[in-house]
């Protein structure tokens, strides 16, 4: 008959076999006794206790990182090692998603499981806008918290700056961070011209501690703040997210990386990043934590390519931030939760950021949300269950409810529109930015994007078929959640947060 293994039965046979070889040395079994019965019958209580509990979840999110900014990704000018091993001992993603290509809407996506536009979040929010994230939105934070997580954010929120939408009024219990983009400040290059930024506070929770007129240190005490969190929290399931400001403009990196990277400032900047992911996986392994932790690593979208050498880049993907080509909305992504996801597997089926919350909210028993949401639970496909995953198609929606492209299995259908470009321009260099070019798209254009995955050769008129099988998914999402670009007003979309405020809304 079998028999089942206890913690306590596991340290007696351990403790058996070591007496067997302390015979020759009595006097220092003897001493030594005392110390390995303690810390031995604790570590095997302590893995016993957390096979009960549900995994943390760390979900570390860069700002305007393309997608060839990571060695396992194509970067052969900067060593992103930690990143790297991260893919090698876990699940990289290919045709991984932001819900949009800007900031506060991609964040707004990640954290509630819905398209940005159902809630009513478009573009980047700026500094003292009335709008923020309803306080009705159930975020992932407060899902998570139901179920007894401790939840901390360290870095960039950028979901509304009145009290009323910080991360601590939605489901955080602790924040440490900015509110908003690192480029709204005083030292804007177009300030005055365009801009008129007040100082960019940092908060600690929801008290202003300083405001930053340098921004060399914040990477590394977003770091130490994440470290920390993990330290303290080891005994009980945790929730950290990790939104890192960097890579947006303007460029920080401490000394410890300057110069250190083939790719300039931003090359440093993204090698210090490599850097926090190490510390963060360091701080789990310490902890006995590395088994029970889903740890995941994307970014929010596309490079800002009008900076030139101050943004990233995402070859083989055209273009970039602000639009809806494969370069401003493909993301690198990398998750590794050993024992549960497979180690060292390529996934190319496409995913995107809105999938997280639902799949996570599964894994960790945690409630769904009690409103409609667009993701849907992706364990099957990310665990290896499942071939495909659960979405029919993914809908690319920007600027202010304007649907722009459909991807439907390997066909990505590009929908009429207005879109900006460096094709052909002058980029920027060193902090400043160059001036986009804009084009119309007149007619539906169709790519295959395992083909084709720079979207160079359009199909449409070979494949009229496709072409209106797409289309009738499209029309059927402008009656849920409306488009601009056509005129049709969606019937689910939900209202943002509003507050009587200052003025300003989108960047």
């Amino acid at each position: 008959m079998k028999t089942t293994s206890t913690p306590l039965s596991k340290f007696l046979q351990k403790f058996s076999r070591w007496c067997q070889r302390c015979v020759r040395y009595p006097l220092l079994a003897i001493i030594l006794l005392g110390v390995s019965c303690r810390e031995t019958v604790k570590s095997e209580f302590a893995a016993a206790d957390r096979a009960d509990r549900p995994p943390n979840i760390v979900i570390i999110f860069t700002d305007d990182q393309g997608y060839s900014d990571v060695g396992v990704y194509g970067a052969r000018d900067i060593p992103t090692p930690n990143l790297d091993a991260m893919a090698a001992d876990g699940l990289l993603l290919t045709n991984f998603y932001a819900a949009q290509p800007v900031c506060s809407a991609s964040r707004a996506g990640l954290l509630t499981g819905c398209y940005p536009n159902r809630v009513g979040i478009h573009n980047a929010l700026m500094p003292n806008s009335p709008v923020g994230l309803n306080p009705a939105e159930e975020t992932l934070a407060e899902l998570l918290r139901q179920k007894g997580y401790r939840t901390g954010i360290f870095g960039k929120w950028h979901l509304g700056d009145h009290p009323d939408f910080l991360p601590t009024r939605h489901g955080f219990d602790e924040f440490f961070g900015i509110p908003y983009s690192n480029d709204m400040w005083p030292l804007h290059p177009q300030q005055g011209p365009v801009f008129d930024f007040g100082p960019l506070p940092l908060y600690e929770q929801e008290r202003v501690v300083d405001t930053l007129e340098d921004q060399t240190l914040l990477t590394r005490q977003i770091t130490e703040r994440s470290v920390d969190f993990i330290n303290r929290h080891r005994e009980e399931p945790f929730f950290l997210y990790v939104p890192h400001p960097q890579p947006h403009v303007p460029l920080f990196v401490s000394d410890a990386f300057r110069g250190k990277s083939g790719r300039g400032l931003y090359g440093d900047v993204i090698m210090e990043i490599d850097w926090s992911v190490g510390q963060v996986l360091g701080a789990l392994e310490d902890n006995g934590l590395t088994d029970d932790t889903w740890v995941i690593f994307t970014s929010d979208n596309g490079p800002w390519l009008a900076y030139g050498n101050h943004s990233g880049r995402a070859e083989p993907l055209r273009e970039g931030k602000g639009t809806n080509w494969e370069g401003g909305v493909r993301e690198p992504c990398i998750m590794k939760f050993p024992g549960r996801l497979p180690r060292g597997k390529v996934l190319d089926e496409p995913l995107m950021a809105i999938d997280l919350l639902p799949t996570i909210a599964s894994v960790t028993g945690s409630p769904q949300p009690g409103r409609e949401i667009d993701g849907k639970n992706a364990w099957g496909l990310l665990s290896g269950a499942e071939a495909r995953g659960p979405q029919d198609a993914y809908y690319f929606y920007y600027r202010v409810n304007e649907l722009q492209a459909v991807r439907d299995g390997d066909w990505k259908l590009v929908l009429p529109h207005n879109y900006r470009t460096m094709q052909g321009q002058e980029p920027g260099a060193d902090g400043l930015p160059g001036a986009y070019d804009y084009v119309d798209v007149t007619a539906p254009e169709l790519y295959n994007l395992r083909e084709d995955p720079g979207e160079t050769n359009n199909l449409a008129e070979r494949h009229p078929e496709v072409v209106a099988a797409i289309s009738r998914k499209a029309d059927s999402m402008r009656r849920r959640l409306g488009d601009a670009l056509t005129g049709v007003k969606g019937v689910e979309n939900r209202p943002p947060g509003r507050v009587e405020t200052g003025a300003g809304q989108e960047h």
